[in-house]
């Protein structure tokens, strides 16, 4: 019995694992999950509150014992979660808001430093990833007590060794404590760190944080006329290829302001092929109210590792995406995907908790 109850738990943990995987393909960032947190406020809220009109001698209300059918509930939550999950193709999934912020795949987080007296040294660039040959744009911030020097300094240093590749001097630009310079990206593909040196009150303060250089992968040329074909809404994307090979194509769709679903498709590019058609799935266009035009948005290209140990390249779509006029949306139906490995999967999910 311990045995099979190990194994039932390893199997729940799988499915809640996979199933947040589901949700949030490709996501470099961690979510807070709204149950949880709510569970929790619950949870404090309950601990801290006492009813108004329970007498001081009142018998304290003990807990009831969970359920012997606990774990099969348990099961028959994750099944369901599963099954939801399925009913889109791991090629169009919806796509919430706070998703839409997240999957941004170009996004340089500025990073703080903190200093005494509530101070921040904060530095910030446009983006995450460049292209080889780009200039880099760093600014600076420095806000606190502290006495700063009128310059700082900028410099590209390869992690492993440390070695300085390129540097430059930021000048302060528009108000006090705020600094700007340029660097190029002229060197090889990788990942650099990049150090910002300040003096405050006469002493050097070095700020580090990291950044890519990638290759040039090639261009975007724009879309083709979107079509309807297997309840699914076809969206051709051109990009011409420097070099043949593998590569992934993944966009966000929009109605209006508004993220709709995060769409992604593989296929190799030479010179006979320059086109990648994305795909919108009926179960995230269909009953939608669509007035006027959509949105493509974020879209990033990977070049996928020829070889194992290859690493993988990034380039990116034009900043403002792409607008089009979709055709008549009304044949796509609310139909889940069939994948039969799936359904598989959420029917034994089932029967196991049909056993508790």
């Amino acid at each position: 019995m311990p045995g099979k109850a190990a194994l039932l738990f390893t199997m729940v943990t799988a499915g809640v694992v996979g199933t947040g995987y589901l949700l949030s393909a490709d996501n470099h960032r961690q979510f807070s999950w709204p149950t949880e947190l709510a569970g929790k406020d619950q949870s404090a809220s309950f601990q801290n509150t006492v009813p108004e009109n329970q007498p001081p001698d009142a018998p304290t209300q003990q807990p009831e014992p969970p359920s012997d059918n606990a774990l099969g509930y348990m099961l028959a939550s994750v099944a369901d979660q599963y099954a939801e999950s399925t009913r889109y193709p791991a090629w169009s999934v919806p796509l919430s808001p706070e998703q839409a912020s997240a999957y941004r795949g170009n996004h340089y987080e500025p990073v703080s430093l903190p200093l005494e007296g509530n101070g921040q040294f904060t530095v910030t660039l446009e983006k995450y990833r460049f292209t080889e040959g780009e200039q880099i744009l760093v600014a600076a911030a420095i806000q606190g007590p502290q006495v700063v020097d009128r310059s700082l300094s900028a410099t590209l240093e390869r992690p492993e060794s440390r070695d300085a590749v390129a540097s430059t001097t930021l000048e302060e630009a528009g108000s006090p404590g705020y600094f700007e310079g340029v660097l190029s990206a002229d060197e090889s593909p990788g990942e650099y760190r990049l150090i910002v040196e300040a003096r405050l009150d006469g002493k050097p303060v070095r700020h580090a944080s990291t950044l890519t250089i990638e290759p040039y992968l090639g261009e975007f040329e724009g879309l083709g006329d979107a079509r309807i074909s297997n309840n699914n809404l076809i969206i051709p994307v051109r990009f011409s290829p420097e070099d043949p090979g593998f590569y992934a194509l993944s966009a966000q769709l929009f109605i209006g302001q508004r993220p709709v679903a995060q769409l992604q498709m593989e296929k190799r590019l030479d010179s006979t092929s320059d086109t990648i058609n994305l795909k919108a799935h009926g179960t995230v266009l269909a009953n939608q109210t669509v007035d006027g035009q959509l949105q493509l948005k974020n879209l990033q290209i990977r070049q996928l590792p020829a070889r194992p140990g290859d690493r993988t390249n990034y380039a990116f779509g034009p900043d403002e995406g792409y607008t089009f006029t979709p055709p008549d949306l009304d044949s796509l139906t609310d139909t889940p995907a069939v994948n039969p490995e799936s359904e598989q999967r959420a029917a034994l999910l089932r029967q196991l908790a049909d056993k508790f």
